[in-house]
């Protein structure tokens, strides 16, 4: 057993030794632990706890209403990393609902992750009852408004995901401002997008898809509210009855069937402006509501549209390098090649986040005396440069290979040399291997292994074993250190694997525990195509949690080689 393991045990078993609610937060306010007693206490499985922001999920006040996270108490004393105590607190169960409970909250060190804090708590007060949520007005005092804006601030600059940011936002506004919120966006095409079309019923917000979808093209003349404001000129209070003349727009159109559909008594339309362009409008309407809006709110919603326009523009340039990157990479990643009698396939996912891009790549080719060269690497970074560096890298060994018939080891050390004074890469890890038919007929695999997870060999009988020889130094570390090379013969009807890092690391487990996880799973593919060998796999072993990017190059040996 791991260090890490042992005092993740250890710490496990101290909550459940624990004789009340116990859950335990990161610094983000996420919930990363909680014991049995408190999963009772809260009506929740701990597959519905574990990794949810612990106020989003459980903080109310005793209306059963989401809590401003600048008046929360225990939300404060987490991010701060002090220890206090408090009462007439509400946690929402998963039943919905509320328990009154004493809590205590204090950090601590438990030797696995960063330092954590763990809050104890315990029903005070009576059971559980239904939250009893009194009707919404609107109306928000000077110091809720204060809070509304601070917590739209803290949630749309959190994420690099429009869709989640604009969910966030309708999250924010409904029912705590009006019934109803319509976001209609415009692309870098300048088409306009009906994004959502929102809906307060009971305690929960609806989504109208039959409301949703592509719109008109913006009048560049018409005197319209929302016209006005995707054109960006001004925010305006507006009424069903704004909509009951003659439309001059298909827009107009558009928003008199919105106005028919919801009941609409009363909207605000403000536009989502940016330093440089228009990128959209939001529409707040009440129609249970009975207030009307007024300037006062125009002039809120004007400020929270322009915390919003910040997370957007900032959301579309994350985005825009993010397809760049992975264009790049995927033109740049190359074609198999062709009647070498190998069964060969190649497998390459991107980081899971939009923000992320990776440097792992593959290659595989013929050399001039015959043999079959292969290659997987991965450039430290999580940019546009690491991509950029993949490539440089790649053409250079490619260079390199064909030019020179010299073992793998001289190949990567001419290589680690040219990325000081040539690439732009500060370090890389990489395999590069020649294969080969030797004077007996059979298949042999030469190779050198700078700093790279070790290649997996599985035979079709389900045997499988990393080839840990050949390793040496990653690239950039110490361009003048002789590297080694390992030579292996390769049984028929073997499976040669070469893979990055993203498939066996996951944040809290040992790399041993996902080197182990792999080989069992590719042990008990060695019976399957090689295609479905390589998906299954994929599917498998790769960490659910995983944030890394993920190359896989798979070699299904030939039953002759001759």
């Amino acid at each position: 057993m791991t260090g890490a393991n042992s005092s993740q045990t250890v710490v496990s078993r101290a909550l459940e030794a624990l004789g009340t609610g116990a859950y335990m937060t990161d610094a983000r306010g996420c919930i990363v632990g909680v014991n049995r007693r408190g999963e009772q206490l809260l009506a929740r499985p701990v597959s519905g706890l574990l990794g949810k922001d612990a106020h989003d999920l459980l903080h109310r006040n005793s209306s059963g209403e989401s809590m401003p996270r600048a008046q929360c108490r225990l939300r404060e004393c987490i991010l701060a990393g002090r220890t206090e105590q408090g009462a007439d607190e509400w946690l929402e169960r998963g039943d919905g609902t509320l328990l009154p409970v004493e809590w205590l909250a204090t950090p601590c060190d438990t030797g696995v992750r960063p330092t954590v804090t763990l809050v104890l708590f315990h029903a005070a007060g009576g059971a559980a009852r239904p939250a009893q949520r009194p009707p919404v007005s609107g109306r928000l005092s000077d110091v809720e408004r204060l809070a509304l804006l601070a917590e739209t601030t803290t949630l749309l600059t959190s994420t690099l995901d429009i869709n989640e940011a604009l969910h966030r936002l309708i999250g924010l506004l409904v029912p705590r401002l009006a019934d109803w919120a319509v976001i209609d966006l415009i692309s870098e095409e300048d088409e306009v997008l009906r994004f959502a079309v929102a809906h307060a019923d009971g305690g929960a917000v609806v989504f109208r898809e039959d409301l949703q979808g592509p719109m008109p093209p913006v009048p560049q003349e018409s005197p319209m509210p929302l016209s006005r404001a995707l054109r960006g000129v001004a925010s305006t209070l507006v009424g069903p009855e704004t909509y009951q003349g003659s439309p001059d727009s298909g827009i107009a159109v558009e928003q008199r069937r919105l106005f028919d559909v919801t009941g609409m008594h009363s909207a605000v339309v403000v536009p989502i402006r940016s330093l440089h362009d228009v990128l959209g409008a939001v529409t707040l309407g009440r129609a249970d509501q009975p207030e009307q809006f007024s300037s006062t709110d125009v002039a809120l919603l004007e400020d929270i549209a322009r915390r919003a326009s910040l997370a957007l523009e900032n959301a579309r340039l994350y985005q825009r390098q993010r397809k760049v990157a992975e264009t790049m990479q995927r033109h740049l990643l190359p074609h198999l090649p062709r009647g070498s009698g190998l069964g060969m396939t190649v497998r390459y996912l991107p980081a899971p986040d939009a923000s992320q891009v990776g440097g792992d790549w593959y290659d595989a080719f013929t050399l001039t005396d015959g043999a079959t060269a292969l290659a997987i690497g991965d450039v430290v970074g999580h940019d546009l440069d690491a991509a950029a560096g993949m490539a440089q890298l790649r053409n250079m060994l490619r260079a390199y290979a064909l030019s020179q018939l010299e073992p793998p080891s001289k190949i990567v050390e001419w290589l680690d040399n040219a990325t000081v004074h040539i690439a732009e890469v500060s370090m890389a890890t990489l395999i590069f291997a020649r294969m080969t038919v030797n004077d007996a007929g059979q298949c042999e695999l030469s190779w050198t292994n700078a700093g790279h997870p070790p290649p997996l060999l599985v035979t079709r009988e389900g045997l499988a074993q990393y080839l840990t020889e050949g390793h040496g130094i990653l690239l950039g570390v110490t361009p003048d250190q002789v590297r080694p090379d390992a030579t292996v013969q390769l049984p028929p009807e073997a499976t040669l694997l070469l893979y990055t890092d993203g498939l066996i690391e996951s944040p809290g487990h040992s790399l041993d525990e996902g080197l182990n996880r792999l080989r069992r799973h590719a042990a008990s593919l060695a019976h399957r195509s090689l295609e479905s060998f390589t998906d299954q796999l994929l599917a498998r072993a790769r960490p659910p949690d995983n944030e890394d990017d993920v190359a896989l190059l798979a070699v299904r040996i030939p039953s002759s080689c001759s």
